[in-house]
C-alpha cells in the first residue's frame, strides 16, 4: 500500500500560515516553525490588546473630561459625584464628546453638577 502523505492539507496549512507572517523580520516569515511561533504570539497578542483597548479608550474620555471640568474650576470626582446626585445618566465617553465637540454644552452640564453639590 503506499505512503500517503496527506501532502495538499499540509500545503494548505504552511501556506496559510507564511501567508500570516508576511511583514515579520527575518526567518520569522520565511520558515515555518518560527512563522508559527510568531503568528500563534501575535494572535494571543491581538487578543489581549482589543481588550486592553477598551480600557485605553475609557482612561483617554476620563482625561479629556477632567481637563474640560478643570477649565470650570471643578475637579472630576466632583464632577462625576455632582451628576450622580443630579441624576444625570451620560456616560464617559457622551461627556468627552460633548466636552470635545461642543463646550458650551459642557459648560451648563458642569453648572447642573455644581448645583447639585451644593
Amino acid at each position: 500500500m503506499p505512503r500517503a502523505t496527506n501532502a495538499p492539507a499540509s500545503r494548505k496549512r504552511r501556506k496559510t500560515t507564511l501567508k500570516a507572517a508576511r511583514g515579520f523580520r527575518g526567518s520569522r516569515s520565511k520558515l515555518f516553525r518560527q512563522a508559527t511561533e510568531a503568528v500563534d504570539r501575535a494572535m494571543r497578542l491581538a487578543y489581549v490588546h482589543r481588550k486592553e483597548r477598551k480600557g485605553d479608550f475609557r482612561r483617554l474620555w476620563t482625561v479629556r473630561v477632567s481637563a474640560a471640568c478643570r477649565e470650570q474650576g471643578l475637579a472630576y470626582s466632583r464632577f462625576i459625584q455632582g451628576l450622580k446626585k443630579a441624576g444625570v445618566e451620560l456616560n464617559r465617553k457622551m461627556l468627552s464628546e460633548i466636552a470635545y465637540h461642543d463646550p458650551d454644552g459642557f459648560v451648563q452640564i458642569v453648572a447642573l453638577a455644581k448645583k447639585s453639590l451644593v
